[in-house]
């Protein structure tokens, strides 16, 4: 709970300070996708010895597909180049898990972000919220791992439960974006970032792997 408490206080520390003598935030709202990389798109788990099935389970093969989330962001510009955006997000993603002669396991992912990040304007629009940016950022993510052999939705297939791991971890942010439209008024927005996963990512202390992803938002500021 205390570190929980502490990743969830991290990014509001961050954007807190330099947010109150900000001039007027401009708010924003973006759908995104969520392409997983890395260990997190696929990864092979060696065979193993199964006491409770007394027998060698097979390599398993895991998997996860292009996700769908959300964004709810406030920009507080700061100076022409620079502005403080928190960041609240969420997102999910399904996946397999696969193994010769082997029931076939059903994967979720989901994740909820509260984030504090840099925008850097490099024209000097940052009152303006339009063109070009670079964001660099941190993020509290509250993650939870779904696992089952039928529908994940029903919580239970054929008297199997689902088996739902919960983590809290810090994640990291760097990407581009820009704002298309006028001086005033609502600017669509595109924005392309990656994240990954800093801390509690050693699988080979039980962690699941990191939650990497590149994510592409379509949204709009005003």
């Amino acid at each position: 709970m205390r570190r929980s408490a502490s990743l969830f206080a991290l990014p509001l520390i961050l954007a807190s300070g330099p947010a109150l003598m900000a001039q007027t935030p401009h708010l924003g709202f973006s759908l995104n996708l969520l392409a997983p990389t890395g260990e997190f798109a696929s990864k092979t788990y060696p065979e193993y010895f199964s006491t409770s099935a007394g027998r060698i389970i097979p390599p398993q093969k895991e998997t996860y597909d292009v996700g769908l989330g959300g964004s709810f962001t406030v920009s507080f510009p700061v100076d022409r180049n620079l502005a403080i955006r928190l960041n609240l997000g969420g997102s999910s993603e399904s996946g397999t898990n696969r193994a010769y002669g082997e029931d076939t396991i059903n994967l979720r992912h989901s994740e909820f972000n509260v984030g504090g990040d840099l925008q850097i304007f490099p024209n000097g629009t940052a009152f303006r919220h339009r063109g070009l940016y670079f964001v660099v950022g941190l993020s509290a993510d509250f993650e939870q791992f779904d696992r089952s052999y039928g529908d994940i939705t029903y919580g239970y297939y054929n008297d199997y439960p689902v088996d739902t791991t919960h983590k809290s971890r810090l994640g990291g942010t760097v990407g581009l974006g820009h704002s298309f439209g006028y001086d005033s008024g609502m600017r669509f927005t595109l924005e392309g970032t990656f994240h990954k996963t800093l801390t509690g990512n050693n699988v080979d202390a039980g962690d699941p792997p990191s939650s990497d992803y590149v994510k592409l938002g379509f949204g709009f500021v005003f």
